[in-house]
C-alpha cells in the first residue's frame, strides 16, 4: 500500500510542483482545492487515477470534514498532510475589512487546524507527518500585510502546539519560504506574471531567487521515515535574505 498524501492548495503554485515530486516517489496524492480554473487545468495535465483531487473550501468544517473521510476511504491511510493552501489580501490597514481579514485568516491559519483536527485520527494509527506552509512573512514583514502575516505567525504557533499534543506519533513542522518563482506552475489566467532581473537574484546571499523545487525538497525531507527526530520548528527556505541586514 503506497503511502498517501493530502496538499491543501495542490493544484497551482509549491503545492502543485509537490504533487508532481510526490508521484515521482511513489506516494499515493490527494489534493483539497477551492479554485475551480486550477482544478480543471490540473485535471487536464495530471490523470485522475494518478491523483484524487477534491474540491474544497479549508476554511469551512463540513468540507474539510467530507474530503479527509473520502481520501481516507479511497487510499485507507493518511500517512502525511502538508497545509499549503494560502491566499493573501493586502491593503492599508484602514482599508481592510473584517470580512477580508477573517478570509485570510480561516484560509490560512484555520485551513490548517481543520485539516488537522480530521486527519490525525487516521494518521496516528501508523505515525505519519504534518507540514505546515508558513512564511518568512512571519518572521519580518512588509507594509499592508496585517491579514496574512499574523495567519503566518499563527501557522508556526499552531505548529509548535501540534508537534507537543500529537507526538510522539506525528510530527509537525513548518516550512517558511521566502521568495519563491512559482510562475512554471500558476493556472494559465496568472501565469508568467513575474519577470525576474539579475537585480532580484542577486539581492540574495544565495545568488538566486527560489524555486518551487527548494521547498518540495524539504518537504520530502520531513517526510522520510529516518527523520523522525525533528519535530516543532521552522524551516526558512529564503535564500539568506532574513539574515541580510538592508540599510537605506
Amino acid at each position: 500500500m503506497k503511502k498517501h498524501v493530502i496538499i491543501t492548495g495542490g493544484a497551482q503554485g509549491i503545492g502543485k510542483h509537490l504533487v508532481l515530486e510526490l508521484l515521482s516517489e511513489n506516494y499515493a496524492v490527494s489534493v483539497f482545492e477551492i479554485d475551480i480554473e486550477a482544478i480543471a487545468e490540473f485535471q487536464k495535465e495530471i490523470p485522475q487515477e494518478m491523483v484524487q483531487i477534491y474540491h474544497v473550501d479549508v476554511s469551512d468544517e463540513e468540507s474539510v470534514k467530507a474530503a479527509i473521510y473520502k481520501s481516507m476511504d479511497k487510499h485507507r491511510n493518511i500517512y502525511a498532510l502538508v497545509n499549503n493552501a494560502g491566499i493573501s489580501i493586502n491593503k492599508n490597514l484602514t482599508d481592510l475589512s473584517l470580512d477580508e481579514w477573517n478570509k485570510v485568516i480561516g484560509t490560512n491559519l484555520t485551513g490548517a487546524f481543520l485539516c488537522s483536527k480530521y486527519a490525525t485520527p487516521f494518521m496516528k494509527l501508523k505515525g505519519g507527518r504534518i507540514v505546515n506552509m508558513a512564511s518568512t512573512r512571519a518572521l519580518q514583514s512588509e507594509s499592508n500585510t496585517e491579514a496574512y502575516s499574523a495567519s503566518k505567525g499563527g501557522i508556526l504557533a499552531l505548529t509548535h502546539a501540534l508537534a507537543t499534543s500529537l507526538g510522539p506519533e506525528i510530527k509537525v513542522n513548518a516550512i517558511s519560504p521566502g521568495w519563491i518563482d512559482v510562475s512554471a506552475v500558476k493556472k494559465s489566467s496568472v501565469a508568467n506574471q513575474d519577470k525576474l532581473t539579475k537585480e532580484d537574484h542577486a539581492q540574495h546571499p544565495a545568488g538566486r531567487v527560489g524555486k518551487a523545487s527548494d521547498i518540495a525538497s524539504m518537504v520530502l525531507f520531513l517526510l522520510q521515515p529516518e527523520n523522525d527526530f525533528i519535530t516543532g520548528q521552522n524551516f526558512v527556505i529564503d535564500g539568506g535574505m532574513t539574515k541580510k541586514m538592508i540599510y537605506v
